[in-house]
């Protein structure tokens, strides 16, 4: 699969973290909180969590607030934490495709944020099924490029079950079974590579190729979206040449 689109997104999202920082620890902290109730605050028997934490760690979330967040899920403070997760699925301009996922505890609350979103933002809600089926869920693994070559990282990840590296300018994009996102950041790790995020998400199967004008409006949508509380995740098939990205990070 190609990584243009993920690395432009990941871009896009360190460009305008600082104004969000607010939001972003919110989510951050409510991924931890359900990691907690769901597999318990040892972090030796919940690999999700540890990345949980982790991920929080590397946006500068407060140790005090992820310790909390931790007790919370897990129940060690005798609060409640109960989020729902919901899947809407729609068009966004020119017809590029768009999963959203949200953790929420109002699920009228969420409905009506994404869809307001969608209508002020130039996308279409789409029903059912209608566009999740071009999807696939993935282990993706992001390393960085500095002092790591393409031959350690194959070296390291394949073995252990890794079904795709994709090179990139920036570093490197491994894509995997889900089941087997675990073994293979493991494997990573015993090889001393660091990497900058390790996920479980929604691949398209069929990529659109899309120009720099949709571009920035597929952006501009996915901020809206992202913009609400309830919404966790965006994922969309649209794939950047390396010519529209050039013209992306120019606008930064």
């Amino acid at each position: 699969m190609s990584g243009h689109s993920k690395w432009a997104t990941t871009k896009h999202k360190k460009a305008v973290i600082d104004s969000r920082r607010a939001k972003s620890f919110a989510k951050l902290i409510k991924n931890i909180e359900v990691a907690a109730k769901m597999g318990g605050a040892d972090l030796a028997g919940n690999p999700t969590l540890q990345d949980a934490i982790q991920k929080a760690k590397k946006t500068s979330v407060p140790n005090d607030n992820i310790d909390r967040a931790v007790k919370r899920g897990a129940g060690l403070t005798g609060e409640s934490i109960e989020y729902t997760t919901i899947m809407y699925e729609g068009y966004g301009p020119n017809g590029v495709a768009l999963l959203i996922e949200c953790l929420t505890d109002n699920k009228n609350r969420a409905a009506a944020e994404v869809r307001t979103a969608m209508t002020r933002n130039g996308g279409t809600m789409a029903d059912p099924g209608s566009v999740s089926y071009n999807f696939h869920r993935k282990g993706v693994i992001v390393v960085g490029g500095e002092e790591t070559s393409e031959d350690d990282v194959m070296l390291a990840v394949l073995e252990a079950g890794a079904e795709d590296v994709e090179p990139h300018p920036q570093g490197f994009e491994i894509v995997t079974e889900a089941s087997d996102l675990v073994t293979v950041r493991s494997a990573l790790q015993d090889a001393g590579i660091d990497y900058e995020s390790a996920d479980v998400e929604w691949v398209p199967g069929l990529k659109v190729e899309i120009d720099v004008d949709t571009a920035r409006k597929v952006f501009r949508l996915i901020d809206a979206l992202e913009d609400s509380d309830d919404v966790q995740n965006v994922y969309s098939n649209f794939d950047l040449t390396a010519e529209v990205q050039a013209e992306l990070e120019n606008d930064e």
